[in-house]
């Protein structure tokens, strides 16, 4: 009978206790799936950035590095041939050779290299950018600012991701050329000359990363290529540009929202690489919908793995019949998170506020990506993912003031010019009446008037 009681008791003791056990080991599941990857210590990368020299600490000038990729901007010709604009070999030239050709650089930035990497913009994997975006910051503790050189054929989404991932407020200006190094008529010192002067003009300070390319400056979360030859082919649809690189001066006339937060804990991304590893960045895909497109593109890539999809859909976001059932079973089955985004190259799409299929909002569908595969590397939440995606990724305006808030600008004291005065025509009346008040007899006069739209004949 005691042995009886005793087992009873020890069920009533152990039950819950395991119970208990179960319940930690699932909430440790949850907290590693959503934080512990914040609060692990991951061996992160180390770049060899090189030191100021002493010349350049002792000089007035910005340092200013530059991180090379590759791309076309180092790209040798075939054959040798100046002609071969499309025929080239990307990333061969070494940028500091290419440096050291720039004529007129020491009127404008001490400038310094480091040589990340030396092949074309797709050639790169997310991997890879998860170290480029960790070597730009390493080399922002010690420099100015950074320019990097990149293809690009994938420059806009490279760029979008520095912007969501760098955490120094220092200029970050992506460049790069539609022609090669050594070919006539080459846009690539151009470009590479004037990003570094742009770099150094500290006027992007707090825009995250911008794109400089034939002299016109782009928010990185914007710009798009548009053309697949053209040197001018980088656009904002919908924005425009923020400035212009001119040969005496920068002209900043627009700044991107988060700039606007500079100073304040909402101007960072919530993406700090240095808190989660390459394991963690996850498979996420674009899916392009078209008339009658089959569901088979969401299913074959939820099979190979994808976590995220982005969809580039017709008007505003819409997918086929059979996309969407693909999409509502990846959803239920697999947990998959879409993001909707337009094929059209321009326009918003809005978020419903709830379910598995965020907004995009005027994202376009390789800057979504970039977007909602950084998000599923820190969360799995999906109302998270859509808080940051209408917060840190749309990027509206806001602007608050109140009775202590002072807006000043500054305006040029305008240049005086001499008044130039009209002679007044003086002719007599003789009908005129001498006033019967005046005592003193006064001669009578009248002045012709002349309408303002007829010029003032002396």
């Amino acid at each position: 009978m005691t042995q009886v009681v005793k087992s009873e008791i020890a069920k009533k003791i152990l039950i819950p206790l395991l119970v208990l056990s179960l319940l930690a080991a699932m909430v440790g599941v949850l907290t590693k799936t959503d934080f512990v990857r914040a609060e692990e210590a991951p061996q992160l990368p180390t770049f060899d950035i090189p030191a100021l020299s002493a010349e350049h600490q002792a000089s007035s000038l910005p340092n200013v590095i530059v991180v090379a990729t590759g791309g076309t901007i180092a790209g040798k010709a075939s054959n040798n041939d100046p002609t071969n604009f499309q025929s080239y070999a990307a990333g061969t030239y070494k940028m500091a050779d290419m440096v050291a050709q720039l004529p007129g650089k020491n009127k404008i930035a001490d400038v310094s290299t480091y040589q990340f990497g030396n092949k074309g913009s797709s050639g790169y994997s997310i991997r890879d950018l998860y170290d480029l975006s960790l070597a730009v910051d390493e080399a922002l503790k010690i420099y100015d600012s950074a320019v990097v050189t990149t293809g690009t054929d994938t420059m806009e989404e490279i760029a979008y991701f520095l912007d969501l991932t760098v955490r120094s407020e220092k200029p970050v200006v992506v460049t790069g050329s539609m022609r090669p190094w050594d070919v006539i008529g080459t846009d690539a010192p151009a470009n590479l000359y004037q990003a570094i002067k742009l770099a150094g003009s500290g006027k992007t300070k707090w825009f995250g990363t911008v794109v400089m390319l034939n002299d016109v400056i782009y928010a990185a979360r914007e710009v798009t290529k548009s053309n697949s030859h053209r040197t001018d082919t980088f656009d904002a649809p919908m924005f425009g540009a923020l400035g212009y690189v001119d040969d005496p001066a920068v002209r900043i006339y627009r700044a991107p929202a988060r700039a606007a937060k500079a100073g304040t804990p909402a101007w960072a991304s919530p993406f700090d690489l240095k808190t989660i590893s390459k394991d963690s960045l996850p498979i996420v895909e674009i899916v392009y919908s078209y008339q009658e497109a089959g569901g088979g593109a969401i299913r074959g890539l939820v099979e190979d793995g994808a976590k995220g999809i982005v969809t580039a859909g017709t008007g505003a976001g819409g997918i086929s019949s059979k996309l969407s059932a693909a999409r509502s079973a990846a959803i239920k089955d697999k947990g998959v998170v879409f993001v909707s985004t337009t094929r059209t190259g321009s326009g918003s799409i809005y978020d419903s506020g709830s379910g598995s299929v965020i907004g995009g909002d005027n994202l376009n569908a390789a800057h979504a990506r970039m977007m909602l595969l950084l998000s599923l590397a820190f969360t799995n939440d999906v109302n998270k993912i859509r808080n940051w995606f209408t917060t840190f990724g749309t990027q509206d305006v806001e602007i608050s003031v109140d009775e202590n808030t002072v807006l000043s600008t500054t305006v040029e004291e305008p240049i005086e010019e001499p008044v130039v005065t009209e002679p007044v025509v003086v002719v007599p009346t003789p009908e005129a009446e001498v006033p019967a008040a005046s005592e003193v007899p006064v001669q009578p006069t009248a002045t012709e008037t002349t309408p303002e739209t007829a010029p003032v004949t002396p």
